[in-house]
């Protein structure tokens, strides 16, 4: 069975936030509805986004980091938002394996956003209605788009190419390659939703050579755990 997701590669992820805001204008033209903004420059504002990044620091000097996490639905091949769903509006799409939500019979419950553990529903409030990414559906089937921009809007937008796209079931494809060559691992996988999406980890890099003195030759040797993929999972889910 075809399941289509995203592979995003953490070590060349810089935040810029282009996936965001490629994803926001996208889909507020789109047929995901207006993704409206409420009160967005006042001191408690609210906005609608399917991608956010997260940045953070880790560890401490002279192994510490910045960590830049995108998150957004990991489309799991055992949604628990699908089953919750009172009314059926979120359900899975069989033939490629995205998880989406039928605007005419969602009523706002918020069921599904208590049920997801990645914290990736948003309620729109200005039409009370869940939404979530749904991978630029209306997008990469659309055939009056030339073949090469038939891609989600994050990927097509990020600059450092962080963000793969294609079907982790067919072992041929770059997502499927780039997850066994490069250890790529599901977020937060004791959960048992099977993410679809997956992260590809953080690579240690020496920045002061071989005969540096602040310690970074030691991060590539002695301190893999730094950088290590159970700390960035426990991050992710921060708030």
């Amino acid at each position: 069975m075809t399941q289509m997701a995203l592979v995003i590669d953490l070590n060349v992820c810089v935040g810029c936030h282009a996936c965001v805001t490629s994803c926001k204008e996208w889909n507020t033209s789109g047929e995901a509805g207006s993704l409206a903004d409420q009160r967005p420059y006042d001191a408690d504002p609210s906005g609608t986004f399917f991608n956010r990044v997260q940045t953070y620091e880790a560890g401490e000097f002279p192994l510490a980091d910045t960590i830049h996490f995108p998150k957004s639905c990991l489309h799991c091949e055992d949604p628990p938002c699908v089953p919750v769903c009172p009314t059926g509006a979120s359900y899975k799409r069989k033939e490629d394996g995205l998880v989406l939500v039928d605007f005419d019979k969602c009523i706002g419950c918020k069921y599904c956003a208590w049920a997801c553990p990645y914290g990736a529903r948003e309620l729109d409030e200005e039409r009370k209605e869940m939404t979530k990414c749904t991978l630029c559906a209306d997008r990469i089937y659309n055939e009056a788009l030339p073949e090469r921009d038939r891609k989600p809007a994050c990927v097509l937008a990020c600059p450092t190419s962080a963000r793969l796209f294609g079907d982790i079931h067919d072992p041929e494809s770059v997502v499927s390659k780039a997850i066994e060559e490069r250890g790529g691992y599901q977020l937060m996988p004791e959960w048992e939703t099977k993410p679809a999406n997956h992260y590809l980890p953080r690579r240690p890099v020496n920045t002061c050579g071989d005969g540096g003195s602040c310690g970074c030759k030691s991060q590539e040797t002695e301190a893999p755990e730094a950088h290590g993929q159970l700390n960035l999972a426990a991050m992710a889910v921060r708030v």
